[in-house]
């Protein structure tokens, strides 16, 4: 037996792990790397079962291609020669317009996923391009780069140094954090609360998290927004504002929250005016405080003005960019800068005219792409662990849609609701075969840090990850060969652009490897750059190395077209009558909403027996006051406007009444996990309507939904 490091890739929070190998490098056991600078030994129940996961049997360990319906082996070589065949013929008859692209939330967590997306999407040439992010968080994206000029300028918690924290739409307890990096969520909230600090969370639902917080007040879904803006109102109307940036837009912001009194907005958050007022004053008399909003209000018909507001706050109150606020990470390896302020709309999708964003058109309008006949129908799709069957918003309407595609590949680990309608699927190897290196999570890590990964089992005669995207690359761009090719151009432009370093000083082990050192090196810490990082040191220090706390980072990181921070963004503000108006509407009866699960992270892990049951399970929950009134005995039917279940039910006076919550990434059908199908729940997203989107982002609505629940009828 031998022992290795690494770190998880199985969430957001980048946790170090020991494992124990075996001589044929399977895993014995998982435990947490207590030598780690940043997780410092924490673990969860999912990064202890990567063990089963790498070794799960219903893995794909070899291509399939798919003739009819039934499924055979392939060798490599014959799979991307039926995949240059397949997407060779849909260009030839309809054009590259006629390609799209997904990207799961997987590619976030690979170095294959985060260096060769780019690459894979240059190569289709097409415009349709959709991934989870407008599924999750753009509407963070979208408001940080309005305000800051780059959508990966992202403001996290300053955890360990924080006197106040107020959370809204977040269960770090269940999701290990996102869009904040934080090994040991829990372990940072205690700590807070240790040192004299206080958390507030703001949820539907009384979660894990705020029962460890010192206060938890329940809102309605999609309220958020109405209460943050409240707590503006009261920041003005009391002269609690201290801003200690340049900034542009107070007066607008101060005219657009003047309706949104505490008084005004009671009713439509379910929150009392008295408790508004007074977390505003916390906010504005606490010594360091941040205000910190996550998927719950994202996944909401305003989520990028609930992440506007977050920042708003932050500003108004003096902490923004300063220790124990709310701060920007200074990642070892970052992406190139932007040089031009950031927008949306360069483009628009050709069904129903929404706006791209980040390069990308919502996900919610992948089946109108796929469905509508005329010049630019999608009739080709490439998917990237990615599986928007159970992900997306009317999940049922997109399982349709992909079975008319005439030609579809997929790089995925299973035969699942999505890849099942692919002509191809190429599998990407064993995690333990594959390096990692955590390129876009550290960008929001509460605290400097950095680690590498190496692979720690042989790939045999089988290509790598990286390897896998790259020749799909080459093949989409017309051409086949060596993979290393695209590494190669990709880091002559590099060096070209920095103008310093030389090839010949960078060391790898695979085109990926190659490029992360020259990251590293060009990098604010490396080499290139006046400081001492490389690959070569993080190889030497297979714990992680600390590159210490936050350090405030602004004016530098501004690329706003006046240099200042944007408070008020024209298109943010033209949305706010939007939301004025729904002051006044008569609410529904019943609403649903998400849930986090801790062993589960989407639809990924529900083929690991040891992940699930328990907690993680598909049930609807219902506060015991709606069970009583509707009548509801077990099993229920929930209706929405998109369409029907019957789920069982669980009591609960966790969650408010007249609120439902069913977890998303259930409903395992058609594809070949044995222990997914045996658990298979059913896909919430048969409830979803992908005709509502967050109009600023397009990102889909997942929270909030109205809907009808009844008892099941007998007979």
């Amino acid at each position: 037996m031998t022992t290795a490091t690494r770190t998880c890739p199985l969430c957001e929070a980048v946790c170090g792990l020991t494992l124990t190998l075996s001589d044929d490098h399977r895993v014995l056991s998982v435990k947490g790397d207590r030598d780690d600078p940043f997780s410092k030994g924490f673990i969860c129940p999912k990064g202890a079962s990567l063990g089963h996961l790498d070794e799960d049997p219903d893995v794909l360990t070899e291509p399939m291609i798919r003739e009819g319906t039934t499924w055979r082996s392939a060798t490599w070589d014959e799979a991307f020669a039926a995949v240059a065949d397949g997407l060779g013929k849909v260009i030839a008859e309809h054009s590259r317009r006629s390609l799209a692209l997904y990207l799961g939330n997987p590619n976030a967590h690979t170095m294959a996923g985060q260096l060769y997306g780019t690459p894979l999407i240059r190569a289709l040439g097409t415009r349709n391009i959709f991934s989870a992010s407008t599924a999750d968080q753009m509407p963070k994206q979208v408001a940080s780069g309005f305000m800051f000029g780059d959508p990966l300028t992202v403001a996290v918690p300053d955890l360990d140094r924080t006197d106040y924290l107020l959370m809204l739409g977040a269960n770090p307890l269940e999701s290990n954090g996102s869009l904040c990096t934080a090994p040991d969520f829990p372990g940072r909230l205690k700590a807070i609360r240790r040192r004299g600090g206080k958390v507030v969370v703001i949820d539907p639902r009384r979660t894990r998290t705020a029962n460890l917080a010192d206060e938890h007040v329940f809102i309605k879904p999609g309220a958020d927004p109405y209460l943050l803006f409240a707590i503006v109102n009261v920041l003005f109307a009391e002269d609690l504002t201290a801003v200690n940036l340049d900034v542009d837009g107070i007066d607008e912001v101060r005219a657009a929250a003047e309706p949104f009194t505490p008084d005004a907005v009671a009713a439509r958050t379910g929150v009392d005016a008295t408790v508004i007022v007074r977390l505003a004053r916390e906010l504005a008399e606490a010594k360091t405080a941040a205000v910190y909003a996550r998927i719950g209000t994202c996944t909401a018909e305003f989520g990028t003005l609930a992440q506007w507001l977050v920042d708003v706050i932050n500003v108004l109150t003096g902490n923004l960019d300063r220790p124990g606020g709310a701060m920007f990470a200074n990642p070892a390896a970052p992406p190139p800068r932007r040089t031009r302020p950031f927008t949306t709309g360069r483009w628009t999708s050709r069904v129903r005219g929404l706006p791209e964003t980040m390069g990308e058109l919502p996900i919610a309008t992948l089946a109108d792409e796929i469905e509508t006949p005329g010049d630019g129908q999608v009739r080709g799709v490439v998917t990237v662990a990615g599986n928007p069957v159970l992900s997306a918003p009317s999940g049922p309407r997109i399982d349709a849609a992909l079975a008319k595609v005439d030609f579809m590949v997929s790089v995925d680990r299973y035969i699942n609701e999505t890849t099942r309608h692919a002509n191809v699927i190429l599998p990407p190897p064993r995690t333990t075969q594959s390096g990692h290196y955590d390129f876009a999570l550290l960008a929001f890590a509460v605290r400097n840090y950095t680690r590498y990964s190496p692979p720690i089992a042989p790939l045999g005669d089988r290509p790598s990850e990286s390897e896998i995207l790259a020749r799909l690359a080459m093949i989409a761009g017309g051409e086949d060969g060596d993979p290393m090719a695209v590494d190669e151009l990709i880091i002559a432009g590099t060096l070209h652009k920095a103008g310093v370093g030389n090839r010949a000083d960078l060391i790898g082990n695979s085109g990926a490897e190659l490029r992360l050192d020259l990251m590293l090196r060009t990098g604010p810490y490396g080499e290139w750059n006046g400081g001492d990082l490389s690959l070569q040191k993080l190889l030497d220090n297979p714990h992680g190395i600390d590159l210490g706390p936050l350090q405030p980072q602004l004016p530098q990181r501004l690329v706003t077209a006046s240099g200042r921070v944007e408070l008020a963004p024209p298109k943010l503000l033209d949305d706010v009558d939007r939301l004025r108006s729904g002051l006044d509407q008569q609410q529904p009866e019943i609403v649903l909403i998400g849930r986090r699960q801790l062993r589960s992270n989407n639809s990924w892990m529900h083929n690991v027996g040891t992940l699930v049951g328990g907690s993680n399970k598909c049930t609807l929950v219902m506060n015991p006051i709606d069970i009583d009134r509707l009548g509801i005995d077990g099993d229920a039917v929930i209706k929405s406007a998109a369409g029907e279940l019957t789920v069982p039910t669980e009591a609960s006076d966790a969650i408010m009444p007249g609120v439902v919550s069913l977890p998303h990434g259930w409903g395992h059908v058609g594809g070949t996990r044995t222990v997914a199908a045996a658990h298979a729940g059913v896909n919430a997203n048969t409830l979803t309507d992908d005709s509502i989107v967050d109009v600023l982002s397009g990102n889909a609505v997942f929270n909030g939904v109205p809907v009808t629940v009844g008892p099941v009828a007998v007979g």
